[in-house]
């Protein structure tokens, strides 16, 4: 783990996993605190609102933490600069392939940059342009998702990727978990849903229960009807939004064979549906029709603590192995 604490400067190099609304100044700020490293998810914040809550995570928390930006947004350079400006030491470039231009400025302004590698091809690509580091997310993770697992894409990747530090992301939940990752040769780890239900989180208290309540195999990935308008699969547990969402291409794809609808305005039709949804259940508690992203390891959250303990509790559980195979050895 040492080469992961080197780069991102925390005691721990285990990365708060970016989701929108619930990584935000407080949880970053605890994930920091205990030794962690948190990342603000700026999701579609403008840059005067990213840089207001920058600033106040630096209030919160004296240590490093990074920010998320999501490369389709449509001031991604102004979002780089509040970046460089408010001195924020990393930053996570998602949702697609980051431009090069993007990375350049960063770099020029001493920021180190992180970006996702779905595959090994994008991993050599992304290295030649420049990236510092990058995060492998598999299938198992919450939110937008890829079709490889994590596991996979570990094997893929990490023997071949050995330039600059590469962080293993999807279904991590425990301590045995970042330790294999680390052992297959990753820097460190990126967990997101294990952090959902840690006290300092704001999610609503009826979205805490639904993931203190679920199973893995509550948390499966959006179904797309019809090759014809394609869904990006978004993994999130099961409830009446994600039944309805059936029902809503079903109709939607009825309408557009009749008729009475053009291609393009079907798939507006259909990608419109979760709009707002995530809010809805993350801030309002609506856990019947909001969409619950949560990754596989849903099922290993039991509880609502604090950030500090959550931790203490993976670095114990990856120290008793090392404890038993030194007792063996």
């Amino acid at each position: 783990m040492r080469r992961g604490r080197d780069y991102l400067g925390c005691e721990l190099a285990i990365m708060g996993g970016a989701m929108t609304w619930i990584s935000e100044r407080n949880l970053v700020a605890a994930l920091s605190n205990a030794g962690a490293f948190g990342v603000l998810a700026c999701g579609a914040m403008t840059p005067d609102r990213l840089r207001e809550e920058i600033r106040a995570t630096q209030a919160l928390t004296p240590k490093p933490f990074g920010v998320n930006l999501i490369v389709m947004h449509p001031e991604l350079e102004a979002l780089a600069q509040v970046c460089m400006d408010e001195k924020v030491p990393h930053v996570v470039l998602a949702g697609g392939l980051p431009p090069a231009a993007i990375i350049a400025k960063l770099k020029s302004g001493g920021v180190k940059v992180m970006g996702f590698a779905p595959a090994l091809v994008i991993a050599r690509k992304l290295v030649k342009s420049g990236i510092d580091s990058l995060v492998i997310e598999g299938a198992e993770a919450g939110g937008h998702i890829g079709p490889v697992s994590t596991f996979v894409l570990a094997q893929e990747i990490l023997p071949h990727i050995t330039e600059v530090p590469v962080f293993a992301a999807g279904g991590i939940g425990r301590g045995e978990g970042i330790l294999a990752m680390l052992e297959m040769g990753a820097a460190g780890a990126q967990l997101g849903t294990c952090f959902v239900c840690a006290t300092e989180s704001i999610a609503h208290p009826a979205f805490k229960k639904a993931f203190i309540r679920a199973s893995a195999r509550d948390a499966q990935p959006s179904a797309q009807l019809d090759a014809r308008f394609p869904v990006i699969p978004v993994r999130a547990l099961q409830n009446g939004g994600t039944r309805r969402f059936t029902e809503k291409q079903r109709a939607v794809v009825t309408r557009f064979e009749a008729g009475g609808l053009a291609q393009k305005a079907a798939q507006l039709e259909i990608e419109h549906f979760w709009a707002g949804a995530l809010r809805r259940a993350v801030m309002d508690g609506d856990v019947e029709e909001g969409s619950l992203m949560a990754g596989q390891s849903v099922g290993m959250v039991a509880d609502e603590e604090p950030a500090a303990a959550i931790l203490s509790r993976l670095v114990d559980q990856a120290e008793k192995v090392l404890k038993r195979r030194g007792g063996e050895e």
